[in-house]
């Protein structure tokens, strides 16, 4: 009988992010992060995530709740993944949403940069410009391969 992999299937974890996020259940969403993860954001004007990095689940969890319920409407996506190895994936998160009070969605994309450790996120970096994250996580799988 073939010897099962235990090498942890990234994009399923990612995919049960976006499902825990889309449905509300932050807590689910942010367990896939060590609990001493970071998530680092670029200047995106949103107020939430303007105060420096999420250091921690706790910050994660208040974060995702503070950043939603501005919003009548609000949905997490995942575009273009890739594990490129050495516990180094590369998506593009997009986040829409319909404000209280209007009729009409925003929408941002992100590049994010993933560092995993035994099955969950040690370390994300977020950037505006996806080409560059790209670039940014190449340059990493290549560093830690």
């Amino acid at each position: 009988m073939p010897e099962e992999s235990t090498t942890p299937d990234l994009e399923e974890a990612l995919r049960r992010w976006f499902e825990a996020a889309n449905r509300g259940d932050f807590g689910a969403a942010v367990s896939m992060f060590a609990p001493d993860g970071v998530w680092e954001f670029p200047p995106l004007g949103l107020g939430v995530l303007e105060g420096g990095p999420l250091m921690g689940q706790d910050a994660m969890l208040k974060s995702l709740e503070d950043l939603t319920e501005s919003f009548r409407d609000f949905e997490f996506e995942s575009e273009d993944f890739h594990d490129l190895g050495s516990g180094v994936t590369f998506n593009v998160l997009v986040q829409r949403g319909m404000p209280h009070g209007s009729d009409g969605f925003v929408e941002s994309r992100l590049g994010v940069v993933a560092i995993w450790r035994d099955g969950r996120v040690a370390r994300a970096t977020s950037y505006k410009d996806v080409d560059e994250a790209r670039a940014a996580a190449e340059r990493l799988a290549q560093e830690r391969g």
